[in-house]
């Protein structure tokens, strides 16, 4: 599993490592049951601590995007699409706020950033 965690990004650590996780259940790279590492063996290719790895499975867990077995590990669970829908859902709203707070910096107008964001959508 290829996990980049940035030391200049000013989201904690554990944050990254669910950010990243949750990205790869959405897009289907994690697939229903499929083993997680565990916590010692990521906190040791991350080269961090255990207790952030720990932090970052509970986490996941908490949200429902893993499940963890005592003595087995931790698996992707069956994801609920509409859980897939509301998380993707909220990406999308983040991304679309910061575009338009930038829109609204170089002083776009509504429809010039409507225009902009049908050409993207439609590839052109």
């Amino acid at each position: 599993m290829d996990i980049i965690i940035s030391n200049v990004s000013r989201k904690p650590i554990y944050e990254q490592i669910t950010d990243q996780i949750k990205e790869m259940v959405i897009s289907g790279t994690l697939k229903e049951g499929e083993p997680l590492p565990s916590m010692r063996n990521l906190a040791q290719q991350l080269r961090i601590s255990i207790i952030t790895t720990k932090r970052a499975y509970e986490e996941l867990e908490k949200e429902g995007f893993i499940e963890s077995f005592t003595g087995k590990g931790s698996f992707v669970s069956r994801q609920n699409s509409d859980l897939l829908r509301e998380v993707g859902l909220k990406q999308v709203e983040d991304a679309l706020r910061s575009a338009v707070e930038k829109a609204k910096l170089c002083q776009l107008s509504i429809d010039e950033l409507t225009g902009l964001l049908e050409m993207l959508y439609n590839g052109e």
